[in-house]
Formats: C-alpha cells, sequence, structure tokens
C-alpha cells in the first residue's frame, strides 16, 4: 500500500511531464469556495473544478448530522470505474506525505459519492491545507490515467461558515414532519400541548422548504355531539391548521383540505383517552421524487 501511494504521490508531482496523467485541480488564483445554501434544513459547500465539473459536500436537517459528498462531473462515467481517493500536498506545500482516504467505484452514468466518514476525512485533509484528490483510469482509454483534486486555496473562510450552517440544522428531516397527526382537547379547536409543539415542527420546517408540492389536512371528531355540528367542528380544525402553513410560506393552491366530521374513527369512543385519538388532524406532505 505504501509503495503505491508513493507512487501515486510521484505521478501528481510529474503530471505535467507525463502526458498520459491528466490532472484536474483549481489553481492558487482561481480557487473558489462557497456555501450554496446556509439555512436550517440545508446546508452546501460547493467547489468549482476548472474543466471538469463540481465537488459538493451537502447536509441536510436529521435526527443525526449527516453528511454527503458529490463529485458532479460534466462527462459522467460511460462503464464502471474503480477509484482511489488520496489526500495529497498541492504544489505549493512540498514534502507532506500522502495517505489514502478511500476507495470507490463510479457507476455509469452517475456522478461520483463518497461514503460520510470518507466525506469528513477530505473536509478535515482540506482544513489542514491538503489537497484530497481522485484517481482513476480514463473510461474510453484505459491506459490514460485522471486526477481530480479539490484545492485548499480559500478554503478555510467558506469552511467555518459551513460548519456554522451544520450548528443550526434542524434536528428533524422532511420525513419525520411529512406525514404528522395532531389531536385536539374536547371540542372546539384547541390542540393538545403536544400537537402544539408538532405542529410548530411543521410550520418550521416548511418555512424553509421551497420544494412543497402538495399539502392534504384531513380533520376528524369523536362521535359526541350531533353529525352536523361534528362537522362543522372538523371543518373548522381543518381550515385553523390550514391558515397556520399559509403563514409559514406555503401556497394556498398547494394545500387541500377536507373535514370528515365524526366518520373513519381509528379507536373506540367510551373512553376520554379514546375520544381525543379520533379528535385528530392529519397532515400529508408531499415533494417532487
Amino acid at each position: 500500500m505504501w509503495r503505491k501511494l508513493m507512487v501515486l504521490t510521484s505521478l501528481c508531482l510529474c503530471s505535467t511531464a507525463h502526458a498520459d496523467l491528466r490532472h484536474y485541480v483549481a489553481s492558487l488564483e482561481n480557487s473558489a469556495w462557497r456555501v450554496g445554501e446556509n439555512n436550517p434544513i440545508e446546508c452546501r459547500l460547493e467547489h468549482d473544478i476548472p474543466d471538469y465539473g463540481r465537488a459538493v459536500f451537502t447536509s441536510i436537517a436529521g435526527k443525526e448530522l449527516n453528511l454527503q459528498f458529490t463529485l458532479d462531473m460534466w462527462l459522467k462515467p460511460d462503464s464502471v470505474t474503480n477509484a482511489t481517493l488520496i489526500s495529497r500536498a498541492p504544489s505549493w506545500r512540498p514534502g507532506h506525505n500522502s495517505k489514502e482516504i478511500t476507495q470507490l467505484a463510479y457507476q455509469k452514468q452517475f456522478n461520483g459519492e463518497v461514503p460520510k466518514k470518507a466525506a469528513w476525512s477530505m473536509l478535515t485533509e482540506l482544513s489542514q491545507g491538503m489537497e484530497p484528490t481522485f484517481y482513476y483510469a480514463d473510461w474510453y482509454n484505459p491506459s490514460s490515467k485522471i486526477a481530480v483534486g479539490l484545492s485548499s486555496a480559500n478554503f478555510g473562510g467558506k469552511y467555518r461558515e459551513f460548519r456554522s450552517c451544520l450548528a443550526n440544522l434542524l434536528p428533524y428531516s422532511f420525513d419525520d414532519i411529512a406525514f404528522t397527526v395532531l389531536n385536539y382537547q374536547e371540542g372546539g379547536v384547541e390542540l393538545t400541548r403536544f400537537s402544539k409543539m408538532q405542529l410548530q415542527k411543521v410550520q418550521r420546517y416548511l418555512s424553509f422548504d421551497p420544494e412543497v408540492e402538495l399539502v392534504l389536512i384531513d380533520a376528524y371528531t369523536d362521535s359526541y355531539g350531533g353529525r352536523s355540528i361534528n362537522q362543522r367542528v372538523s371543518d373548522k380544525r381543518a381550515d385553523s391548521v390550514k391558515d397556520i402553513l399559509i403563514a409559514s410560506g406555503i401556497p394556498q393552491e398547494r394545500i387541500h383540505t377536507e373535514g370528515h366530521g365524526e366518520k373513519r374513527h381509528v379507536a373506540a369512543n367510551d373512553l376520554e383517552q379514546e375520544r381525543q385519538i379520533n379528535r385528530r388532524v392529519v397532515i400529508k406532505i408531499t415533494k417532487p421524487i
């Protein structure tokens, strides 16, 4: 393995002298990092690789901190291609040893992706002035080698901004709020304390997500009281939730409500605890696939 790393490093340092190695990496002058998204539901750190494509680190809101790296290539692989990801010293920082981060495979007609652990390692190496570099054989000409590097020049400031964004991600994801059941106090439109917190979570998430396609709101009551009264109560509950979501920025035409009155019970009505389960509003949210 050590011999392999030394050979790769040697190839990198001598890339200008060997026509069979094409090395794509931003120079000191044109290395630019930017934070593409900076909000409580998504953080994205991007870097252009001249004549090749774009490197993208992405983390989204969720119960656990996550990270995905994508090597967005202008020209997608024409066949499955094995690659090695190496942390190497840039030409302006000679004397540092290279080390392997991971082995991976580019799938045909897909961008390159790196596992979570290796993606964090890439950020660490960049913060230390190193240059994570992908090595693989050209899928059209296996004898021709390709190196694709992420420059650490001008990385520090945008990385601090990206980390600040990570610290402010919501501790729940779209999947956690896409199907939400709210329950009510007996009579009227007063939510239980827990349901108020659940609705606040939905409202906060949707206020940052422009990709919501459709919100379905179905309201139900228990069977106490007259049917016509229960129907009006369910309609009023559905409309009150709709008003809250409109205030969160969801266009009115994307929200559909329906009151079902005392139909479609999910529990008996003999006990108060059972009736509370039936007094509910179900929110279902969809996004484009």
